[in-house]
């Protein structure tokens, strides 16, 4: 059963955020956009690129009311001495959420049964807690940020703009469509 369109679970977990430890639950995802970003476990080869990446564009997330939740199996307390030893990692300025017992991973089902491990799940999050945006990609190919960004752009074009939808590729300030009978079979 696909997720996309459900609202978000109910989860409590910790996490390590700039030096603390903080406790979050579903509750405070809400109000404003969200990104759970899940990766399969600390001190890896192909984790650290991605979550470098995305925090090199976690500026500019929060810029449009963002917030990001880096996931893995491993605890809050792992995510730190990562944090701590890492030069990419080092970098993260958001959300690096312990799942060790799994309910993240499970409610947006991308836990690897028998593995204990999560597989690298994107979700984005609108305002009201709804999955509108999910991608699975295999544990040996790293996502892009800019990408991410890009499709963040879009969903939050299309959410404010009722009657217009963004073709492929489509960029900030690039030309929407506007579906219709005119429209159908002559794209």
């Amino acid at each position: 059963m696909s997720v996309l369109n459900t609202t978000i679970q109910p989860f409590k977990a910790t996490a390590y955020k700039q030096g603390k430890f903080v406790d979050i639950t579903e509750e405070d995802v809400k109000g404003k956009w969200a990104v759970f970003f899940f990766y399969p476990a600390d001190f890896t080869f192909v984790c650290p690129t991605e979550l470098e990446d995305l925090a090199d564009i976690y500026p500019t997330l929060q810029k449009m009311d963002v917030e990001v939740f880096a996931v893995s199996t491993d605890t809050h307390f792992c995510h730190k001495a990562w944090h701590d030893t890492s030069p990419a990692i080092g970098k993260i300025d958001y959300f690096m959420v312990g799942d060790q017992n799994h309910t993240l991973s499970n409610n947006f089902e991308v836990l690897r049964q028998g593995v204990g491990l999560a597989d690298r799940g994107t979700f984005v999050l609108d305002p009201q807690g709804e999955i509108q945006l999910l991608e699975i990609t295999p544990e040996g190919v790293g996502r892009n940020a800019a990408e991410l960004l890009r499709k963040i752009k879009a969903l939050q074009y299309w959410v404010s703009h009722p009657g217009e939808v963004c073709p492929a590729k489509w960029e900030e300030g690039a030309e929407t469509l506007a579906p219709s009978l005119d429209l159908v079979g002559k794209i």
